[in-house]
């Protein structure tokens, strides 16, 4: 495999070589710089679908799921959310990446134009929230623009942050300016514990975590101030649904507090979701049928009326419009009865609610056990 090397354009941009260890940890590489046949989303698609599900409760087909808990389709509901992934490049590999993000994927990332788009499009809606995701967003050179933009206009705003990225010479001062913007921070961190953590992320990832928790514990985050919330998103480190939320939540306060002198003011969990590296790894572990089963017989039905896809849109960086980041990494465009292939540019809120959701066999993801979505659990 040719040496990865950071063009020069981004390399200045954080003042550090992302492609480096000591920019974050890499215990694998992407799909898309080894070319692997799971680079392709449609690859990914006929995956899940090559399943023999036949054995399990409605085929392992989730239109016939939520048909049977009488729902003839999925519909949105009232528009809550702009979701917007500015980009893949990350500082980190992590091995269950959804976006197979990376320091090698500089060029999908997103351009002033397309976000003066996402703020004309979110002008044209009552969503309360913009939820800003990546790769990792801080990263691209426009973030800060984005976020100021939301704030002025009284947007609730979420960075979700791997930690590690805070540590990065450009970004000495974030945590101060995310806390002075009233900017939530959801930061990923598998585990409170720095073997699961290690095992998932990457060797060294715990200890640069806390050390990027201390300097948000430090600006004020983490201490109950609704203006600098500090969340934390748990995903299990294994072939295994998310614990109960509530129960880990306090298990984690009083872990972190004792053992790290940190704290935070809530927890997520989020089920893994096979999209990407992550399926890549349930099938180099021979976990991938057993997992697809555990999610199609843990489908609750009361968790469909909650499912982010609802009242969220997902904007991807060319300015792509998708039901969530799920399908947005699957390439699983929303289906508008008025346009092909819609772009935030061309953006009409009565359209999009004349549509319906886009699902497929990953869907079992979102509404197993308890639920899941980018707000934690469904059903908790």
């Amino acid at each position: 495999m040719p040496e990865l090397t950071q063009p020069a354009s981004f390399s200045a941009h954080v003042e550090v070589d992302l492609t480096t260890e000591a920019a974050g940890p890499k215990p694998t590489t992407s799909l898309h710089r080894r070319q692997a046949p799971l680079a392709d989303p449609h690859h990914q698609l006929q995956t899940l679908a090559a399943l023999d599900l036949s054995h399990t409760p409605h085929g392992g087909n989730f239109g016939q799921a939520i048909a049977q808990a009488g729902w003839t389709a999925l519909s949105p509901a009232k528009l809550e959310i702009f979701q917007i992934n500015v980009g893949k490049l990350c500082n980190m590999t992590c091995r269950h990446c959804h976006v197979d993000a990376g320091p090698d994927r500089t060029q999908e990332n997103m351009d002033r134009e397309t976000i003066d788009a996402c703020l004309r499009a979110l002008d044209q809606t009552e969503a309360h929230t913009v939820d800003i995701t990546g790769g990792a967003p801080e990263l691209n050179p426009h973030f800060r623009y984005l976020v100021e933009e939301c704030v002025n206009r009284g947007k609730h705003v979420i960075d979700r942050c791997n930690l590690t990225v805070l540590l990065l010479p450009r970004m000495q001062d974030l945590p101060q300016w995310l806390a002075d913007q009233g900017v939530e921070v959801v930061c990923s961190l598998p585990h409170y514990r720095r073997l699961n953590t290690d095992n998932q992320r990457g060797s060294g990832t715990f200890e640069k975590s806390i050390g990027a928790l201390r300097r948000l514990n430090e600006v004020g985050y983490g201490k109950g101030d609704p203006k600098r919330r500090l969340t934390l998103m748990s995903n299990p480190v294994g072939a295994f649904l998310a614990s109960s939320q509530a129960k880990m939540e306090q298990e984690w306060k009083t872990g972190l507090m004792q053992h790290q002198g940190v704290s935070f003011d809530r927890l997520i969990t989020l089920n893994n979701m096979p999209i990407s590296r992550y399926l890549e790894w349930l099938e180099q572990s021979g976990n991938l049928q057993r997992y697809m089963e555990l999610l199609v017989n843990s489908f609750n039905p009361t968790t469909i009326s909650g499912l982010m896809c609802r009242n969220t849109l997902s904007i991807s960086w060319d300015g792509r419009l998708y039901d969530c980041d799920f399908n947005q990494m699957l390439e699983l465009e929303i289906h508008s009865p008025h346009q092909q292939r819609p772009h935030i540019r061309d953006f009409n809120a009565q359209w999009l609610t004349q549509r319906n959701i886009v699902i497929n066999r990953h869907c079992f993801g979102c509404t197993a056990g308890a639920g899941s979505s980018c707000g934690g659990a469904i059903d908790a």
